[in-house]
């Protein structure tokens, strides 16, 4: 079983990612216009009298004119705190923080967190009662057994809202998803298997009680708290665990593991032995789910059973159980109905198409999110991927028919088909693109210059790169200041990370042959003079590294203009042969992704430049997986009205038509046009109104203004700009880039390394 790498961070750099811009990790912004004195005449005073009239009078219309449809209040007292115990309300803030944020991520749910300083459960219960009309659904987190089972019990009764603690009802949805399949993959009879359950905590009984659901037979079901065995003989069991209470001699998990079919671990780190694993039976599923460190390691289990099917809550093996497969999805689905409860019937559902999904072929779009990665349903493929795009149009629709067939819905989905549709849109696939970008680089393990390694946010994402398992970092800098940033950003100075500078005499020494060689007689050029440029030139330097085969990839920039940077690379690396060079910028805004072109290189390309440029930017917006869709832009449309700047684009594309390329393309047109479905109509022999991917600008200066403006106020998230068209993969961050940014360019430029033949031309 491969095992990949874990992440690991200082506790300094989660501080500083807690408190960088603005504190926390959520935000509260407008989905309307709040411009005009008439928005907010409309918004509050007196206009939105009109929505509290309706509203008195029939309160379900709540869903219609509010957010209750699509909020969710994430709920805790800190009782029990991750692996961390009851630190308090307060203290939980960040992770239900952090818990909402991913309900956004992962299915477009807008979510508040609530920290309630209580331990009293009816206090609890009461204030929950009290606000909960505010809220389409309630997540409960982090609350200790047995107050936990007390508060959602009382809850459902009383809410005609879904009340879902995820601690139990996640783990028990996903585990129950990768027990259908281990069954069926060993060919085991569900109603004659014998389980184990280490664990007697919330979220052992709530799989316990699924698995009984899917067909375990409850005589065949063993529990195991911290005092061993829960049977009928024990004395003083609570009312929740004497449910599981069986008639049996056996006392301790050495006794009950002999001829288990299955383990299921929800308790602590190496509790479960290799003996043990030995008396299992044949085929034997094991579910060792403890957090951080599992039962037992997969490594362990494979030195004494080469038969059995692992499954961890760890990332870094094959079968995570990771409850982020099923809470966003499944709130999805029952928000998109407004289900009056999140019922055993909608479970049941998550968990059967969660197990189905793993089963079906993965497509190509899918496997390209995962790194090019196409698992095969197996011993090692037993639920799909945390991030496998495919979840969010699934797991709702299972969710949502299960609430409508048993009656908790109140509202009916008229078409399935474009409801999955439609839930497709609400991912944000510059993430999809990113972690499928990074998935494909852990494999191939590349090198990576960080030509300026003295400046933090740089050296930050170096550490980033290096510990998240992308490949290999190499910085350029003085090893005495990286040593200090080290020590700034909360890292030990002896970090394992290359670090190379001139002072390195046979690197320096072949670096200025190659330089003196390549710029001699072009520039007239000294060898004193391209020694002195590798001396003190730290991008001169990287770029050497990765033109003569030192380094794969490098990024660079953040501490200059970009135009600097370009003209320190373009001395060492020549554009690569029959491509033009220029700056590609991926836009996202509102679930939108869009190509901007040129956004650095050249400053007012002709009519030829500008068809290069969109034939270049058809092949890389494949590679990120998207079928091209270009629109030349201008201030005009169709010709309307005649300038004498609108002649060149129009040439442009008529020099497409001419070569008759693989892609759709059309101009020129306002940008409100390529990108406004509502256009459509009125220009209906054009296939890309409404319908581009990729804008192509007129110049530089009007491509470099509308994604700096799109990311500066209208919150767009950009990825580049992109260097295409270089003779080697290397990527510069604008000044000021975050850490995030120059990770990504990092990633793009390894991922580039991988996949494009640089010597070739295109």
């Amino acid at each position: 079983m491969k095992k990949n790498k874990i992440e690991h961070y200082s506790d300094k750099e989660a501080l500083e990612f807690h408190n960088s811009n603005k504190s926390g990790k959520i935000e509260i912004i407008s989905s309307k216009p709040m411009t005009t004195k008439r928005d907010l005449a409309l918004a509050y005073s007196p206009g939105v009298a009109a929505p509290v009239k309706a509203i008195s009078k029939n309160p379900e219309l709540a869903y219609d004119y509010t957010t209750k449809g699509n909020l969710v209040a994430v709920i805790s007292n800190g009782s029990a705190i991750l692996g961390l115990g009851n630190l308090g309300a307060i203290a939980s803030k960040p992770v239900m923080e952090g818990k909402a944020v991913l309900f956004k991520r992962f299915a477009d749910i807008d979510a508040i967190d609530l920290e309630i300083d209580s331990s009293d459960p009816d206090e609890i219960i009461n204030s929950i009662k009290n606000f909960a009309g505010s809220f389409g659904g309630i997540n409960l987190e982090d609350i200790a057994a047995p107050d936990c089972f007390v508060i959602e019990k009382k809850l459902k009764k009383i809410l005609n809202i879904p009340v879902f603690h995820d601690d139990q009802h996640g783990t028990a949805i996903i585990t129950s998803a990768a027990l259908i399949n281990a069954i069926d993959i060993t060919k085991k009879d569900i109603k004659k298997i014998k389980v184990v359950v280490n664990g007697a905590g919330a979220s052992a009984m709530a799989c316990a009680n699924l698995f009984i659901k899917l067909g375990v037979q409850k005589n065949n079901l063993v529990m195991l708290d911290s005092k061993g065995v829960i049977h009928k003989e024990r004395k003083n069991l609570n009312e929740w665990k004497i449910n599981y209470a069986i008639n049996t001699k056996d006392r301790t998990l050495n006794d009950v593991i002999k001829n288990a079919d299955v383990f299921l671990g929800l308790s602590s780190a190496g509790v479960l032995k290799k003996d043990m694993i030995k008396k299992m039976a044949k085929k034997p599923i094991i579910f060792a789910c403890a957090n951080p460190d599992p039962e037992i390691v997969p490594e362990e289990v494979e030195k004494v059973r080469s038969d059995a099917i692992i499954a961890t809550g760890r990332s870094d093996y094959p079968n995570q159980v990771n409850n982020l497969i099923g809470f966003p999805y499944i709130f999805r689905g029952a928000l998109d109905v407004r289900a009056k409860t999140i019922n055993e019937e909608m479970k049941m559902a998550a968990a059967y198409s969660i197990a189905q999904l793993a089963k079906e072929r993965v497509p190509d779009e899918v496997a390209a999110a995962m790194g090019g990665d196409r698992p095969i349903y197996g011993k090692e493929y037993i639920i799909p991927s945390t991030f496998d795009p495919r979840l969010i149009s699934v797991i709702p629709v299972a969710v949502a028919k299960a609430a409508i067939k048993s009656k908790v819905a109140r509202k009916k989905i008229e078409n399935f088909e474009i409801y999955s549709e439609q839930l497709k849109q609400r991912l944000d696939p510059s993430v999809t693109i990113m972690q499928g970008i990074n998935s494909q680089i852990k494999k191939s393990q590349k090198t990576v210059v960080f030509a300026d390694g003295e400046d933090e946010n740089t050296l930050k994402a170096a550490i980033a790169f290096k510990n998240s398992g992308l490949g290999t970092p190499i910085i350029v800098a003085k090893e005495k200041v990286v040593k200090q940033r080290l020590k700034e950003i909360g890292y030990s100075e002896n970090f394992n990370i290359k670090i190379v500078n001139s002072t390195d005499k046979t690197s320096r020494e072949k670096y200025v042959k190659f330089l003196f060689k390549k710029l001699h007689r072009d520039q007239g050029l000294l060898e004193r003079d391209c020694d002195r440029m590798i001396r003190n030139d730290r991008v001169i330097w990287g770029s050497c590294m990765v033109e003569c085969g030192d380094a794969d990839a490098m990024v660079t920039g953040n501490t200059r203009r970009y135009s600097q940077s370009l003209e320190k690379i373009n001395k060492v690396v020549s554009p690569r042969p029959g491509e033009i060079m220029f700056g590609l910028n991926m836009v996202v805004n509102k679930g939108k992704t869009v190509f901007i072109a040129d956004t650095t290189v050249n400053e007012y390309p002709s009519s030829k430049q500008l068809s290069e440029i969109a034939i270049s930017s058809a092949r890389v917006v494949r590679l990120f997986g998207f079928d091209p869709k270009v629109a030349f832009l201008s201030h005009s449309t169709f010709g309307q009205p005649i300038t004498s700047r609108t002649k060149h684009i129009r040439d442009a594309v008529e020099i497409l038509k001419e070569k008759k390329v693989n892609f759709k393309f059309d101009g020129d047109m306002q940008p409100d046009v390529a990108l406004g479905e509502e256009y459509a109509d009125l220009y209906p022999f054009s296939e890309i109104v409404g319908n581009a991917n990729i804008l192509i600008m007129p110049g530089q200066h009007s491509a470099a203004i509308s994604y700096k403006i799109m990311k500066t106020l209208g919150g767009a998230k950009v990825i580049g700009p992109l260097l295409i068209g270089l003779g080697q993969p290397i990527e510069i961050a604008p000044l000021r880039s975050s850490t995030s940014d120059i990770l990504n360019l990092a990633s793009v430029a390894a991922y580039s390394a991988g996949v494009i033949n640089y010597k070739k031309p295109n």
